[in-house]
């Protein structure tokens, strides 16, 4: 009889080709040290590279290793279609271009310590100073509209329970996701502990980030303010994170 997966680790995918095989193979192996079963699910977001086929061959080698294909992109696509595919009892998506073995394996930990609250990154960032800027507006613009008390809206790893995939129900397709689950998080009167962690340098590759994508975000800050302020309306104070 098959075991029940436990723990269902999201990575979205996006040109990786020529890091993914060094990432997965040192997640597997940090994660061996796990009691629980896992699952690592690799969504190839659309893309131009050989990413889906590379991850085809990890899933080949092994079982753990599920893989599935985006014809779109986004990032909040590619999570809300692992929170799909997820098998496990406790959920966690991230960003693997900056996401080392260690910091995994520590939120996961954190995660099983304190089942029922969700555990996120805040990331002491070392973008160039302008990403960095852009970052922190972002933050408060978001912290101001939303009252939210954390920091780091955007950090991953994200580990929280699966019963929490319905609760939620996100529904972005780009990088807003990160702040809908926060907002939701918020209006559920869900239970936040922020785990801090200094970023990684990306593995490989460019990050898809530029001053489009931030305006976006800006511009998408108030676009879900205004979609979610009756429910904020009705709070009293901030939920304190």
């Amino acid at each position: 009889m098959t075991e029940p997966i436990y723990i269902s680790i999201i990575l979205p995918v996006y040109n990786q080709a020529d890091h993914l095989v060094s990432i997965v193979k040192s997640y597997l192996s940090a994660l061996e040290s796990f009691k629980h079963s896992f699952e690592i699910l690799l969504v190839v977001n659309a893309g131009k590279d050989e990413s889906l086929n590379v991850a085809g061959q990890l899933a080949a080698e092994h079982a753990a290793v599920k893989v599935y294909f985006n014809e779109l992109a986004g990032w909040g696509r590619a999570v809300r279609r692992g929170l799909r595919e997820a098998k496990g009892q406790l959920v966690c998506y991230t960003n693997s271009a900056r996401t080392s073995p260690h910091v995994l394996v520590m939120m996961l930990s954190y995660a099983l310590a304190n089942p029922g609250d969700i555990i996120k990154a805040n990331r002491r960032l070392r973008y160039p100073i302008i990403r960095r800027a852009g970052s922190v507006l972002y933050n408060f613009q978001c912290r101001f509209l939303f009252r939210l008390a954390g920091w780091d809206l955007n950090g991953t790893p994200k580990v929280f329970s699966r019963e929490l995939i319905e609760k939620l129900d996100l529904q972005e397709n780009g990088d807003l996701i990160d702040l809908e689950f926060i907002v939701k998080a918020k209006i559920h009167n869900l239970p936040i502990i922020e785990i801090p962690i200094v970023s990684a340098e990306r593995h490989s590759g460019k990050s898809t980030t530029n001053f489009g994508s931030a305006l976006k975000l800006y511009s998408g800050a108030f676009r879900l303010w205004l979609i979610y302020r009756n429910q904020l309306s009705l709070m009293q104070g901030p939920h304190q994170q």
